[in-house]
């Protein structure tokens, strides 16, 4: 999370989103920079509401408008996948080095994914208790160039975003039935991702 005191703006970091090259770009343009613990850095706008929200109020006197960016759900869950694969996490539950990316993708599905799958949702970290959208301004990781030109002109500064927290590289693969199955049992993270198309233009 980035607070913005100045400019009136929170960015909340929703997780495999690009979020960390943002943080490393603009932490010197921030009144905060939440770093750890990631209950804190990524916290959702739930969250942020109950805890956050008040406080800013009290201390300003006025309701910071807020920012986050999601990403394609299946280029999410790819994410996901690959930064799981890696080295470190081998013999872990979390680990995904063994597991296909349907079979990922399928334990995801399910209401109680095994820890391998358990990766949260975008779908969550945007909307509220009620289920509306709770983010001002929200865009796509797709649209870097919008993205960019919002930030620039809000806070003054020229970006020049590097490549942080890379996942490995590692195919990810989708059968049709299985990706129909996702957008079933999943569509709120799709129409998420598609208000985002249409949230970042305000």
């Amino acid at each position: 999370m980035l607070v913005f005191w100045k400019q009136n703006l929170v960015f909340l970091a929703v997780p495999k989103t690009g979020t960390t090259a943002i943080e490393g770009a603009l932490a010197p343009k921030a009144a905060m920079v939440m770093r750890d613990p990631p209950q804190i850095k990524h916290a959702p706008v739930y969250r942020y509401r109950r805890f956050f929200k008040p406080l800013f109020v009290q201390a300003g006197g006025k309701e910071p408008e807020i920012m986050a960016v999601v990403r394609d759900p299946v280029d999410w869950l790819g994410s996901w996948y690959r930064y799981r694969s890696r080295d470190d996490l081998i013999g872990h539950p979390n680990s995904t080095r063994d597991i296909s990316f349907d079979d990922f993708v399928l334990e995801y599905c399910k209401g109680k994914p095994a820890d391998f799958a358990n990766v949260g949702s975008q779908a969550k970290f945007v909307l509220d208790g009620d289920g509306n959208m709770g983010i001002d301004h929200l865009f796509r990781y797709e649209d870097q160039s919008l993205l960019i030109a919002f930030l620039e002109a809000r806070l003054d500064v020229t970006l020049d975003l590097k490549r942080l927290n890379v996942s490995p590289s590692k195919p990810t693969p989708l059968s049709p039935a299985v990706a129909a199955r996702l957008r079933e049992k999943r569509s709120i993270e799709f129409e998420v991702w598609d208000m985002a198309g249409r949230q970042s233009l305000i």
